[in-house]
């Protein structure tokens, strides 16, 4: 899994153990990645039984098995912000700013497994 100290993914996964009571027994048992793509990377290569990454990152691998996945009450809600830098945005920055305010955007980030943009 990502490393909790400084990967998003990472903290979500311990949220999750934490309230799951597993934490304690579950952190010397982990190998911590540098990111969530590496952490799917060492079971895509059976250097790990098992991992914990996000389940729109495993929907894409060909070569692992979600075999669970933490209820949605058990870490804080998972956000990718965007936002314009005010004074540098470029008019093909607003276009596609707008454009994933639309329902086409929506469905493509929902084709992939994320909920709804805002």
């Amino acid at each position: 899994m990502g490393n909790p100290a400084n990967v998003p993914a990472g903290r979500y996964a311990k949220q999750s153990l934490e309230y799951l009571k597993l934490w304690q027994q579950a952190e010397p048992l982990l190998a911590m990645a540098n990111n969530v793509r590496s952490a799917l990377v060492l079971v895509e290569r059976g250097e790990a039984k098992l991992g914990i990454v996000y389940k729109t990152d495993a929907e894409i691998s060909k070569k692992v098995k979600i075999v669970a996945t933490f209820p949605t009450d058990s870490h804080k809600p998972i956000t990718y912000p965007m936002e314009l830098v005010k004074g540098n945005a470029t008019p093909a920055a607003k276009a596609f700013y707008e454009y994933l305010q639309h329902d086409e955007a929506k469905a493509i980030f929902k084709q992939y497994g994320f909920g709804s943009v805002n």
